[in-house]
């Protein structure tokens, strides 16, 4: 059932300086620095956001309301986005729609395998570039009137939440290494070192994914990224 702030939303018109207004966009994104970005997104450019974090969480909210826009990361702590993009643009009710979002730039063949309309890859920063991205896929009607200049802001999120992401990380590195998320982790961290324009901590995360790819262990770079992480988190703790 949608809620009456909602249903208010989307019955106003698109304006030129919020070209957005009147959605609702879900967003199934695991790292909070990614989704600040996007919320910011949003509320500058007049649309309602709702955020999961895994693909339980997505299919609870699409039980209570239907998006207007569904974003979707590919790399999810219960499961491949992939899976939830096909079930958003075939289901009784499709999702109107539907982007796909990751660190990895291959991942833009995986959305294109999956449907998804277009790919988002992280970082998103760029505000113009996120509306045009929503606006280009929506119907004329449902796009603001007359012309419009696309905004070059550059939109940095509260670094809060890249810490945030970084503690997740360190949670997960203190469960026992035989039952440690490796993939997960490694890609997590890569997809959050991306956002958040961290060069050194994505190089440490890429190179466990190339050990995993050749079926190999690296425990000397899983020790590495380890280390990285606990340092970025005493220097925010000492700032």
């Amino acid at each position: 059932m949608t809620d009456p702030v909602e249903s208010y939303l989307i019955r106003r018109q698109p304006t030129a300086s919020r070209p957005l207004l009147g959605l609702t966009i879900l967003l199934v994104e695991d790292s909070r620095f990614a989704s600040e970005a996007v919320r910011l997104m949003c509320l500058r450019s007049g649309a309602r956001i709702r955020r999961a974090d895994c693909l339980a969480s997505a299919r609870k909210h699409l039980c209570t309301y239907r998006p207007s826009v569904a974003i979707v990361d590919l790399g999810l702590p219960d499961g491949h986005g992939e899976d939830l993009i096909r079930d958003l643009l075939t289901g009784p009710t499709p999702v109107q729609v539907v982007l796909a979002t990751s660190g990895d730039p291959d991942g833009a063949e995986r959305a294109a395998a999956a449907g998804a309309q277009s790919f988002l890859e992280k970082p998103v920063r760029s505000l113009g570039e996120f509306q045009q991205m929503i606006l280009r896929q929506l119907p004329p009607e449902a796009r603001p009137l007359g012309l419009r200049v696309a905004p070059e802001d550059r939109i940095d999120p509260d670094m809060l939440a890249f810490r945030d992401d970084l503690s997740h990380v360190a949670d997960l590195l203190t469960i026992p290494e035989s039952e440690q998320p490796i993939d997960y982790i490694a890609q997590f961290v890569s997809g959050v070192a991306r956002s958040a324009e961290d060069g050194p901590l994505c190089a440490a995360a890429e190179a466990i994914l190339r050990a995993k790819a050749r079926g190999a262990a690296n425990p000397t770079a899983l020790a590495r990224l380890r280390n990285m992480v606990q340092s970025r988190l005493d220097q925010q703790i000492a700032i």
